[in-house]
Parts: structure tokens; sequence; C-alpha cells
């Protein structure tokens, strides 16, 4: 667990000192989980290879495990924002209208983006499922029809 958790935490430290080395307007953390999910499709394609020289806990799903118990007490991550919002309560009390109709804002872009990536997804497997999931359209069931 200490492996797995040390390389989240070290993509995410990469991830950070490339946004402000190059200056780009894209938060380091999302650049750093970018970088770490590189590194589990290289580990993935590499796999009798990398089982050679990783150590165990980032080949034997460990790494995994760790982002699962991670997920699991994500709500735990939520307290330091609650308690900068109620630091801020006078900002909140000035511009409260206008931080409700950007948060409302910004959920409906956000939900219109997700269906519309998940459309798009879906076509593009529905017109090739061979390349991308090998099983995916070949399973049928006895009277016909796909599952």
């Amino acid at each position: 667990m200490i492996v797995s958790l040390t390389l989240i935490l070290l993509a995410q430290l990469l991830g950070e000192v490339a946004a402000r080395a190059a200056g780009l307007p894209v938060p380091g953390p999302v650049i750093g989980m970018a970088l770490l999910l590189g590194f589990l499709v290289l580990r993935d394609r590499t796999q009798p290879a990398s089982t050679r020289w990783l150590p165990p806990p980032l080949v034997d799903g460990g790494l995994e495990g760790t982002a699962k118990e991670m997920l699991a007490h994500l709500s735990i991550l939520f307290v330091p924002a609650g308690v900068g919002i109620v630091g801020k309560l006078d900002v909140l009390a000035s511009h409260g209208l206008a931080l409700a109709l950007v948060l409302l804002v910004s959920v409906t872009l956000t939900l219109a983006a997700t269906v519309l990536t998940f459309v798009a997804v879906s076509r593009l497997l529905e017109h090739r499922p061979e390349r991308w999931w090998p099983a995916f359209g070949k399973s049928r069931c006895k009277d016909g029809d796909r599952r």
C-alpha cells in the first residue's frame, strides 16, 4: 500500500511540477492523473516485462486496491472545503446568488458533456466493436439477439 500510495502522490507531484514549469493552464493533479494513466497503460501493455522491473504492489493489483480504499474515504477530503466555506461566509453572503448561478451552469454543462461523451463512445463502439473490445458484439443469445 505504501508503494502504491507513493506512486499516486509522485504522479501528482510530477504533474504539478510540469504544470508550473511549462506554465500550462491545466491543474497539476490533472496532468498527474494523465501521467498515472499512461503508466498504467504502459504497465498493462508490457505485462511480462513489467513484472520483472516493477515492485510487486504495482503489478499484483495493489495499486488498484489502494485507489479503491482512497475512493471509499473520498468524503473525508471534502471536510477542508467545508471549513474553507465557513471561513469565507462574508464572501458567500455578498456573492451568494452569483455563486449559485455559476454552480448551476457548471453542473449543467458537466452533465451535458458527460452525456455527449457517453453517446459518442457508444456510437464509436457500435461501429467498430472488434477493434476496441473483441468480445463486444459477438455474444449472442439463443434467439439471436445481441447481449
